[in-house]
Order: C-alpha cells, then sequence, then structure tokens
C-alpha cells in the first residue's frame, strides 16, 4: 500500500453517462453539485476511457481486472450473438481478495456481468437486479414502494421515432407519474444508505472496512424520469451537439444503417432538443442521489476513513454523429468516461488540510486500473495478469506512474459481432474496422471526428506510426486482432508463422 490504514471504499457507478454533462467537465446548464463537489474535493480524470463501450464486458473487466479480449464476455446477453454469457473463472474477482482481507463487500443496483451469476456468486451482499435497464418488476423494488405507499411504475407522454421498416422505434423517453422518491434510482439510493448504515454499525464493534458499490442504471436510455426532472431544462438552452453536422461521408456504413436503427432522421431538432434535455433532467436526478449517499457518510462519521470514486461504464452518443445508445463506432462520446476520486491518506490531508482539492489529472487511464486501486487501498497487491496500473500513487502523492501515452481500447459487436480496435493518442484516433472502413481523425483540427483522414496521404505518416504502435501494443497483449494487422498494414517485417501450421512451417519457402 502506498501509506496509511485500510481505507474503506465507495463505488458510485452510472450507465451510460456522458463526460459532458457534469458541471465539472464544463456543463453550465446541467446542475450536478453533489458530483461537482466530489470534483473540487479531490482528483478529476480529464482522460478515462472505457475499454469497450458496452455495458457487460466493461463492467467484468472492473471485476476481473482483465480486458475483455481475456476474459471473453463480449456482449449484453440481451443482445447476444453466439458470445459467452457468464464468466468462466479463469480470472477470479477482486472480491475475493477483499474478503479474504477482512472487508465486507456490498452491492447495490446495476450488475449486468452475465446473465445469470449476480452479486452473491461473486461474494457480495445485495441482491440481484438482472438486464440492462431498470427492473420495475423486481420484487424488492415492489416492496419498497409498497411498504411506503408509493405508486408503481408508470409512463405517459412516450418518445419513439421510427424504423426503417416504417416500425414504432424504441423507447426514447417519457414522463413517469410518480414521485421521486418512488423512482428507480431513488430506490437505488435508499438501499445503500440502508447498506452504509449497517456496516458502519458492525464497523463500531469490529473494526472491520468495507467496500460498497452504488451502481445506477441510468442516465442509460429511455429517459424515464418524473415530471420536475423530464421538464427540468429548457430545451431551448440546448445547444445541439457539433457533430450532428455528420455526413458520414469516408465512414464505415455501418454508421449510417446505426443512424437508421436509432431512428435519427425521424426525429426533429426540437425533438433532440427536448431528448438532451431530459437527459441532462436524468444527470441531474442521479446526482441528487449522489448528494443523499455523500451527506449520510459525512453524517456516520466515515468520510475521513472513505475513498470515494465515481465513473461510468462507458458513454451516450444522445444524437452525436446522428447516432443513439451506443454501438459501432468508436468516437469520445462513449469511450471517454467520467472519473472522479477522493481518497484519505493523502499528502494534504497528512499536512492538515481536508483534501488535495480540485487536482485535474490528465494522464491516459482505464476502467481497467481502478481493480488495482481497490486492492492497492486495502493494502493488497495487485495480481501479476492484470492489465491496469494502480491510481493510488497519483491519488495519495500526486505522483504519475510511468503511462503510456496513448490510450487502447477494443470492440467484438452489439446487435451483430464487429470487431474493432482503437488507438487514441493526445492529438489523433486510429479505428481499424476488418469489415469496414478504418478511420483515422486529426483531434487537434477536427475535435469532433467528422473528418476521416485514413486515405489522405497528408497522414501517410501519423497513419504508419499509428498502426505500428497499435499493433505492438495488441500483439504484447496477447490480443489476436493483431494477425489481422499482420498481413493487412504496413507493420513491419513478417515475424511469425502466420499461418500458426505446423505444415506451413515444414513447406519450405522455396517448395511447390
Amino acid at each position: 500500500m502506498t501509506g496509511g490504514s485500510r481505507s474503506n471504499v465507495l463505488l458510485l457507478m452510472t450507465d451510460q453517462h456522458r463526460l459532458d454533462t457534469l458541471g465539472c467537465y464544463g456543463n453550465e446548464v446541467c446542475e450536478t453539485p453533489a458530483l461537482d463537489g466530489l470534483a473540487a474535493s479531490g482528483t478529476r480524470f480529464e482522460h478515462c476511457y472505457t475499454p469497450t463501450a458496452i455495458c457487460t464486458p466493461a463492467r467484468a473487466t472492473l471485476l476481473t481486472g482483465v480486458l475483455p479480449f481475456r476474459h471473453t464476455l463480449l456482449a449484453n446477453y440481451e443482445r447476444n450473438v453466439g458470445y459467452r454469457e457468464e464468466l468462466d473463472g479463469r480470472f477470479p474477482p477482486f472480491s475475493e481478495a477483499l474478503a479474504g482481507a477482512g472487508y465486507r463487500l456490498g452491492h447495490v443496483g446495476k450488475w449486468h456481468v452475465g446473465k445469470e451469476n449476480g452479486p452473491r456468486e461473486f461474494g457480495f451482499d445485495g441482491e440481484h437486479y438482472p438486464g440492462w435497464g431498470n427492473p420495475v418488476r423486481h420484487p424488492d423494488y415492489l416492496r419498497y414502494l409498497a411498504d411506503r405507499g408509493l405508486p408503481e411504475f408508470r409512463l405517459r407522454s412516450q418518445v419513439r421515432g421510427s424504423f426503417p421498416n416504417g416500425q414504432p422505434g424504441n423507447l426514447l423517453a417519457g414522463v413517469l407519474e410518480q414521485p421521486v422518491e418512488a423512482t428507480f434510482e431513488y430506490f437505488l439510493a435508499e438501499r445503500t444508505i440502508e447498506r452504509l448504515r449497517s456496516y458502519a454499525a458492525h464497523h463500531r464493534t469490529d473494526g472491520r472496512p468495507f467496500f460498497l458499490a452504488c451502481h445506477w442504471f441510468g442516465p442509460h436510455l429511455p429517459y424515464c424520469l418524473p415530471e420536475s426532472y423530464y421538464h427540468r431544462y429548457d430545451p431551448a438552452a440546448v445547444e445541439l451537439p457539433a457533430s450532428m453536422a455528420e455526413t458520414f461521408d469516408g465512414k464505415p456504413q455501418v454508421q449510417r444503417h446505426y443512424s437508421a436503427h436509432w431512428t435519427f432522421d425521424s426525429l426533429s431538432p426540437d425533438d433532440w432538443r427536448q431528448l438532451i434535455a431530459a437527459y441532462w433532467g436524468y444527470v441531474s436526478l442521479i446526482d441528487s442521489q449522489v448528494g443523499r449517499i455523500l451527506r449520510a457518510l459525512e453524517e456516520l462519521g466515515l468520510t475521513d476513513d472513505t475513498a470515494v470514486l465515481f465513473t461510468a461504464d462507458h458513454g451516450e452518443f444522445t444524437g452525436s454523429h446522428r447516432l443513439h445508445d451506443k454501438g459501432p463506432a468508436m468516437y469520445d462520446d462513449i469511450y471517454r468516461i467520467p472519473l472522479l476520486a477522493r481518497v484519505p491518506g493523502s499528502a494534504a490531508s497528512a499536512a492538515g488540510a481536508a483534501w488535495p482539492g480540485g487536482r485535474v489529472d490528465d494522464s491516459f487511464v482505464t476502467l481497467a486500473d481502478l481493480t488495482p486501486t481497490f486492492l492497492d487501498l486495502a493494502g493488497l497487491p495487485a495480481p501479476a495478469y492484470f492489465d491496469g496500473a494502480s491510481l493510488l500513487p497519483l491519488l495519495r502523492e500526486g505522483r504519475r506512474p510511468d503511462r503510456a501515452d496513448h490510450v487502447v481500447a477494443e470492440f467484438h459487436g452489439h446487435h451483430f459481432p464487429y470487431p474493432q480496435r482503437m488507438i487514441r493518442t493526445r492529438t489523433h484516433k486510429l479505428v481499424v474496422s476488418p469489415a469496414d472502413d478504418n478511420e483515422l481523425y486529426d483531434l487537434t483540427a477536427d475535435p469532433h471526428e467528422l473528418r476521416n483522414r485514413y486515405h489522405d496521404q497528408a497522414f501517410a505518416e501519423v497513419r504508419r506510426e499509428l498502426l505500428g504502435t497499435l499493433y505492438r501494443v495488441l500483439r504484447e497483449r496477447g490480443d489476436n486482432f493483431y494477425h489481422w494487422m499482420t498481413s493487412m498494414y504496413d507493420v513491419g517485417e513478417k515475424s511469425y508463422d502466420t499461418a500458426l501450421s505446423h505444415v506451413d512451417d515444414h513447406a519450405g519457402k522455396g517448395s511447390e
């Protein structure tokens, strides 16, 4: 451990959450005082990325500490196209190590790491709320409503587009006929506070630390909100994303198809302003629940002993690039995610200050770095096979561990198989798509990733350099995607038998 005693850990996590909805990341309309306060009292990461912009594989990485191509849980089971549906046990969850060190383990909210196995199968206290969206018929939620005399889920003013075949599109938003206290978001915060109180009471008698996670299902679409949050923000105050100017010229064809699947062109600009305003309302609803949990932490006297981290599994398009949801397009809208962290035992707190306070870090980090961070906070070493590195030296002492000047991400499909790999630097992004066109963006001149420069000869050297770096990283990781690159791109002289065949090995280069 980097120093100090073992810390409690409180992980707050959202689903499909755009970084630019938070005030601390620059949004001047959407109100997020609780998360802004967390950022001001800790560290805000400017360049945190998900390893893949799909719920289940990203969450499985957080649980196991290894990248999706290694744990091989590659798709959400609801949209599965033949991939594995449960983790196979090759990589133990971090919860095993924490339990062995005496930690109490709690999980509240979205799980979505596989189909049948829930939190309890991985050592956590907590109900299994299955699926990708709020399970509004779950018995635990219905008991909560009945005990408090609150109305069950009911929706009006539904918003849908039209599919290309003329059928009604997926539900995008609607007004809940429930008070805030009846929402699934409030319910999850209430269950988290209850568990915090229980852990605090036990801690006073036996001193055992805890790891507790609250995972909201939102602000993932559909945006189902009480009137006060659905209409909290005036759509006229919404500036449409610059990337709505997307033409798909020179882009992978799949993006055009995905735009049609999410009914983009069947909705007007005013419809999109209302959807974005509702999305912001959803973010503010969750922020208010974050505030409730953090206040409970303070009231229980746990703040000084508890590391608090906030992040998301991935982002959302919400109209950017004329797309919605997430899927086969590796834009920053869905790969760059918020990460806020406040930990006890910092150099500043040791000197008598409350916290380091409002530090901003621009290192490239990923969700895979959080798993070893959890273990480090418990004074435990990370297994050698982990794909990330602990952030604790940076958070506690401001020391920058050696980190790459790029981030690499992967995608395996959603609705259909569609393999991609991405490398992003400070100035450029390369996306390799074997079934479609590759992409190269100049992020300095084109921060919204609108113009694909992959075939532009002015970028030939940048293209070659990024292809070479991506190739080397994938080979070092053992990600077999690199085999495709060996034969197709300028990545250097072939250094292995690309047929992977003993017959080919012994055939001889000159034989007929």
